[in-house]
């Protein structure tokens, strides 16, 4: 049988360079009217404009429950460990409150240190018995307060503190006396209340009165001395009303 030879001119080298990977010689063009098969766009890895379109607000919709969670269990800590706003529902602090103002309370002062004279404290009633609530009627109550209302106006008072542990507290003439000495009191603008006699405050409590000393229940009355741990904290701020806003002073 004959061999293939060779074409003329041609040597070994040049047929050995000539067979070149199928992958490397040119594709033919597509026929006219045809288009080439292209990758299914399934198959492509999403972009970041894609990713985009994604969110807005379809994507904030469905962080929103999330959201509302994060927010329900900060303000859970805030309330019962930081700062807590309260309503005044009485005129027992004018001029220094009026009915209607909210104040923020600092509820983690006192953990660090005691009332000291002239603080303005809120406090629990010493005598009020809390009734009974069921799951969703404490939640409510929660909500409620924590938006400075009061669920019930004779559960929690705000007062000024006059004594404290061991201090003797006298009135005579309108003017308050502690341990025998006369104290300034520039926030008072009704000093027309009735003298009391001098009272040695109890060991673990305070003596407490309200600016406006002829109409206030406070210590010289059923409230007593009010034990510390009664205390809920220090109010520092006047939120509310806005044209009335100012850092609480204690002097």
């Amino acid at each position: 049988m004959a061999q293939a030879r060779p074409p003329a001119g041609a040597s070994a080298g040049d047929l050995e360079e000539s067979k070149e990977p199928d992958h490397e010689r040119p594709q033919p063009a597509p026929a006219p009217g045809l288009e080439a098969a292209r990758p299914d766009s399934k198959d492509q890895p999403e972009s970041e404009a894609d990713k985009a379109k994604g969110g807005g607000i379809l994507g904030f919709f469905k962080e929103l429950p999330g959201l509302i969670i994060i927010a329900f269990a900060l303000a859970l800590i805030i309330k019962t460990f930081l700062i807590q706003a309260f309503y005044i529902p009485s005129q027992s602090m004018v001029p220094t409150l009026k009915i209607g103002d909210r104040v923020l309370v600092n509820k983690l002062v006192y953990d660090f240190g005691e009332p000291q004279h002239g603080d303005v404290v809120v406090f629990e009633n010493p005598s009020l018995q809390v009734p009974d609530r069921n799951v969703f009627e404490a939640i409510w109550d929660w909500l409620i307060e924590g938006l400075g209302f009061s669920v019930d106006p004779t559960k929690d008072f705000i007062k000024r503190v006059v004594g404290l542990p061991g201090d003797t507290v006298e009135m005579r003439n309108g003017n308050v006396f502690v341990n025998g000495q006369r104290i300034s009191e520039p926030y008072i603008s009704n000093h027309g209340a009735q003298d009391f006699p001098a009272t040695e405050v109890e060991p673990g409590k305070i003596f407490v009165m309200g600016d406006n000393r002829p109409n206030s229940q406070d210590s010289r009355s059923a409230l007593g001395q009010i034990p510390l741990e009664k205390v809920v904290g220090k109010a520092f701020v006047l939120l509310w009303p806005p044209s009335r806003v100012e850092w609480l002073s204690d002097d």
